[in-house]
């Protein structure tokens, strides 16, 4: 009776060990809001993803721009502008429809939109550099229109500082 009540016991510990919430790893996912003054450094990714925003998204087979993405853009230029030093990386994607070679045109058409606009606001275009995915690095991997919709995006990443002279 005691072995019996000594093993369930222990399959409750070990249960209660497997909890459904995920262990916090300390590493950012890039969602959530802030919990410090000291959580986002001015002029970081995180500030970028945070405060402005990283991505804009394009409609099925277009690299142009809408009214809200020149709106995201417009913010991107402006904080940009506050951080003269940041130097960023504007990547073009595509959702996993079309050839390979296709989708990477794509991409780079919907990188080089993103890029002329943030030029057309002022920054530097030194401080700007582009690259197509294509299809290559889906933000969501199922194969529905919401998923592409996600997919078909130009993505704003900060690569550095620009270098003193």
């Amino acid at each position: 009776m005691k072995l019996k009540l000594l093993g369930a016991l222990a399959v409750v510990a070990v249960l209660a060990g497997c909890s459904s919430q995920p262990a916090n790893t300390g590493a950012a996912t890039g969602t959530g809001a802030a919990t410090g003054a000291s959580a986002v450094v001015p002029g970081s990714e995180e500030d970028l993803v945070q405060n402005v925003g990283d991505r804009v998204f394009f409609a099925f087979d277009s690299s142009t721009l809408t009214p809200e993405d020149q709106a995201t853009l417009t913010k991107q230029a402006q904080w940009l502008q506050q951080y003269p030093q940041v130097r960023v990386q504007i990547a073009g994607n595509c959702d996993d429809r079309g050839t390979e070679e296709y989708n990477l045109a794509l991409g780079q058409r919907r990188a080089n939109a993103a890029r002329d606009y943030l030029v057309a606001r002022g920054v530097n275009p030194a401080r700007i550099t582009t690259i197509s995915y294509g299809k290559d690095r889906p933000v969501d991997p199922a194969d529905n229109e919401e998923a592409w919709a996600k997919n078909r995006n130009a993505i704003t990443s900060v690569i550095g500082a620009t270098p003193t002279s």
